[in-house]
């Protein structure tokens, strides 16, 4: 375990500048996250940077398809417009394809913070209503044709080019209508010069406006989705910045948390060794005074103090070994000192040392030992602590004339436990948590034993985890308590074969031979 320095204790009452930078960039993208939804032209900034970048991708991407629709249209009219205006037509497509393919580039290679909403889809607008009236130029082309096949082919390439744009501008709807405005409002008059006095112009006229307004619920459906879309994954990211957040601050508070309890812990083993210096001379000189060894006392009143002041001391020193006991288990610098023990002898010598304490209180100490049982390689005295703090707990919360029962025996997975029952109080299932924490101490105990400090079952458990076994506490109320203490398997030494000499094995073969 490391030691406690002051940049440590520094660190605790500030971040350190690499923790500092994180926990700023992760605030900076919460930030960013939540302007995403709330600080633009229109109250969605991130959501409409993102529709302007989808606009310009796939009229990026669409360029071809686009080019390949204008050759069509081209070659298909060369059939009955010279070439003279096909060539001019040409012309003015491509250039205006061109202004919109230049207008989406430009924006994909700018970044969001020099982006305006407003500006930028303002523009493609302008430049889809160019596009769009170049479109519309083809009914003008082809409206001093007679031919009905003519007439055809205007309706189905302005609804192909409809489609086309509605599919490419969904993103902005204004760009739509920008887009398909014009050649819808040039087929419907088309249809009414060149197919004027026909009994068909009605039909052509319903089913132009009705493929446009088609095409215009079509763009907002396509619009409303991706904006969905948009949001929800605005929201996501901005969940996660904040669980990212949430993250960081929970690792600085563990951080500071493991610091400050290693401070404690450190705190609490160099005063409990600096209070016992003192303490041992008290005991010692107040056990001189108790037992009168340079004479008696001329007031027997002296006596009666010193008994007390020595019986204070050994109750401060008990107090003392316990927090010390407690903090090195939790700073993970108590040390095992492991050899071969006998479990079942280790209980006999605890309940032979509180029997006295038992006969007092006219509680009845009743053993269950298993027989035989093998050697444990444990810390005996660590072992040893921990079976008196759990009897001497039994003792305590078991009223006059209870019973207090000591079993050792084997688990079914092959090691070995140690389970101590009284006839107390019990206690309640909702406070076992609470004994089990550091100067924890349940109601019922409070009201029916002598006072405590509450390190006595903490210490227990963590001698025992270090041993790598296991502890559970097992009470009801007004039925009683059992603690119950398992060493594991890989604990309890097997019987080791029989050593044999060497003169030994010849005698062995001489006489089978």
């Amino acid at each position: 375990m490391s030691e406690v320095t002051a940049e440590m204790i520094e660190r605790g009452r500030g971040l350190d500048p690499q923790t500092a930078t994180q926990k700023r960039r992760l605030g900076a993208r919460v930030r960013e996250a939540r302007e995403r939804l709330t600080t633009s032209d229109t109250g969605y900034r991130g959501a409409d940077l993102e529709l302007l970048r989808a606009y310009a991708e796939t009229r990026v991407n669409s360029a071809v398809s686009a080019v390949a629709l204008i050759l069509m249209m081209s070659f298909l009219a060369l059939y009955w417009v010279p070439s003279q205006r096909i060539i001019v037509w040409l012309v003015l497509a491509f250039s205006s394809l061109i202004l919109c393919y230049g207008t989406a580039k430009n924006l994909l290679g700018r970044e969001d913070s020099k982006i305006t909403v407003k500006e930028w889809r303002t523009k493609f607008v302008a430049t889809e209503l160019i596009h769009g009236f170049v479109w519309a130029g083809v009914a003008a082309t082809l409206l001093s044709v007679g031919d009905p096949n003519a007439r055809t082919l205007v309706i189905c390439m302005m609804l192909m080019s409809s489609a086309f744009n509605t599919m490419v501008t969904a993103t902005i709807p204004a760009a739509v209508y920008a887009a398909i405005l014009p050649a819808s409002v040039a087929s419907v008059a088309y249809i009414a010069v060149a197919a004027r006095g026909a009994q068909t112009i009605a039909p052509l006229v319903a089913m132009v406006a009705a493929s446009q307004v088609f095409f215009y619920v079509l763009a907002r459906r396509f619009h409303q989705l991706a904006s969905e879309s948009l949001f929800f994954r605005a929201e996501k990211n901005e969940l996660i910045a904040e669980l990212e957040q949430a993250k960081a601050n929970s690792d600085e508070a563990r951080r500071r948390s493991e610091e400050a309890n290693l401070a404690k812990s450190r705190f609490l083993a160099t005063m409990s060794h600096e209070l016992r210096t003192p303490l041992n001379a008290i005991l010692g000189f107040s056990e001189v005074l108790k037992n009168e060894l340079f004479g008696p006392h001329s007031n027997p009143a002296y006596k009666e103090y010193s008994s007390d002041i020595h019986s204070s001391g050994q109750h401060l020193l008990m107090l003392i070994n316990e927090i010390l006991d407690l903090s090195r288990v939790e700073a993970g610098r108590y040390e095992l000192k492991e050899e071969s023990v006998s479990l079942v002898n280790v209980a006999q010598e605890c309940r032979h040392l509180l029997t006295i304490r038992a006969q007092k209180r006219d509680i009845n100490l009743v053993e269950a030992l298993e027989p035989n049982m093998p050697r444990i390689w444990v810390d005996e005295r660590a072992v040893r602590q921990v079976i008196l703090n759990l009897l001497t707990n039994a003792i305590k919360f078991t009223p006059q004339g209870g019973q207090v029962t000591l079993k050792v025996g084997w688990t079914s997975a092959g090691g070995q436990y140690v389970a101590i029952k009284d006839t107390g109080p019990g206690i309640p299932e909702e406070e076992i948590a609470v004994v089990m924490a550091s100067f924890g101490r349940g109601t019922l105990a409070q009201k029916n034993a002598d006072e405590g400090t509450g390190l006595g079952l903490p210490i227990v458990k963590g001698l025992v985890e270090l041993h790598g076994g296991q502890f559970m506490l097992k009470s009801k109320v007004r039925e009683g308590t059992e603690a119950i203490v398992i060493f594991p398997p890989q604990r309890v030494m097997n019987a080791l074969p029989k050593f044999e000499t060497p003169t030994a094995q010849s005698a062995a073969r001489r006489t089978a031979a």
